[in-house]
């Protein structure tokens, strides 16, 4: 656990240089979105210490819309990255094999659905554990770029899936966020305890 953390704690120092080096640099106006482009989006939606990334065109065909991917650790166990999402891009249904996944919230809003259960709010500071062989979907919110980490074992297997029906799920903005329940329920266990 030290060493992730220890890892963690480099990359973040890493990445703030880098963000500091990305918006020095020029400040054209380009015809299409830039990693500054995007970045400057996402501040706006409050903010970011990762990098962005390279477009996700490996697997584009299991997103409704434009996604980034990230490598942050060359760890030998666990792979962590930085997936960026624009506004209503979601991926689609899919299984991890041989692991978990965490989600950590990281900028924007997005959102997350485990089959059976209600679409839930990600927002940043969430921490979200979907169980090895559990059919789920996440990604952003109509209007919000969002950005979640993703922490998962090196090995680990993905099946993708059918694309999320957005009728049938009517993706709700106003829910609540996981942490916001947590701390209702927390509230309610120092009530009950009374």
């Amino acid at each position: 656990m030290k060493k992730i953390i220890t890892i963690f704690i480099l990359l973040l120092a890493f990445i703030v240089s880098i963000n500091e080096n990305i918006e020095a640099k020029g400040k054209k106006q380009p015809k299409v979105l830039t990693q500054n482009d995007i970045m400057k989006k996402i501040k706006k939606s409050g903010g970011t210490l990762f990098p962005i990334g390279q477009e996700n065109t490996g697997y584009a065909k299991y997103f409704t819309g434009k996604s980034y991917l990230a490598p942050l650790s060359s760890d030998e166990d666990i792979n962590i990255a930085n997936v960026t999402f624009e506004p209503n891009c979601i991926n689609h249904w899919h299984v991890h094999h041989k692991s978990c996944q965490i989600l950590v919230g990281v900028s924007g809003k997005g959102y997350y659905q485990i089959e059976g259960q209600p679409i839930r709010t990600i927002e940043p500071g969430d921490t979200i554990t979907i169980p090895a062989e559990t059919k789920h979907w996440h990604g952003a919110s109509e209007k919000s770029w969002f950005q979640h980490l993703s922490i998962m074992k090196k090995g680990a297997k993905t099946t993708w899936l059918e694309p999320v029906n957005r009728n049938a799920n009517e993706i709700q903005p106003n829910q609540p966020s996981i942490n916001d329940e947590k701390k209702e329920e927390g509230d309610k266990n120092v009530t009950d305890n009374k």
